[in-house]
């Protein structure tokens, strides 16, 4: 059982050594944040569960590469959650446009579109979700690192392997193109609702 960074660096280290009841500790100690995450960026449930599982094969894939960041791997699940769910969601993208493309006698609305029309806290997810697309996979890690997680800019460089300074001035950079995406950013109380309802 993991119940802190000490316990975890001890079963990281276990896993290492190829340990797969301590990868199995660490997954549970992770698998409620990292899957909360995925569903931040998806907003679906089954694609949630798929890129919470995608983030903990790559885990367990490039144990030997992870960036362990204050003796947690938290950090890295979450920077590969992110990078997951960019690509699901690029795909899902490409595959509805091809769908909306084919003739048909009437256009049905999906039940996802009534659900964002019916949920305001859904379309303000959505934006940040859109804003987060437009940003490079690095500078989306940082602002979910940061802005989501709670993580320090140092925090997240050491996840991301770049230097404090780089990771301050992208993240400055990020930020203002967040802020231009949606309008706004820390004085629009709506976004602040949006990342305290989605942790």
């Amino acid at each position: 059982m993991v119940r802190s960074n000490g316990d975890e660096a001890t079963a990281w280290a276990a896993v290492l050594g190829n340990d797969g009841d301590a990868f199995v500790a660490v997954f549970d100690q992770h698998r409620d944040r990292v899957y909360r995450h995925a569903l931040r960026m998806t907003a679906n449930v089954h694609d949630a569960e798929d890129v919470t599982a995608g983030a903990f094969l790559e885990l367990w894939r490039r144990r030997t590469a992870v960036r362990v960041v204050d003796g947690s791997v938290l950090p890295w699940l979450l920077v590969t959650t992110t990078n997951l769910a960019r690509n699901l969601t690029r795909s899902l993208r490409r595959y509805r446009s091809l769908i909306a493309a084919l003739p048909r006698a009437e256009v049905a609305r999906s039940a996802e579109d009534v659900a964002l029309e019916q949920m305001e806290e859904f379309e303000i997810a959505a934006k940040v979700r859109d804003a987060l697309s437009g940003l490079s996979p690095s500078d989306a890690a940082l602002i979910t690192l940061t802005m989501f997680e709670h993580y320090s800019p140092a925090q997240a460089a050491t996840a991301l392997d770049i230097t404090d300074g780089a990771a301050r001035t992208r993240l400055h950079r990020a930020r203002t193109r967040m802020a231009a995406a949606l309008g706004t950013l820390d004085d629009n109380e709506n976004f602040k609702s949006t990342k305290e309802t989605s942790r």
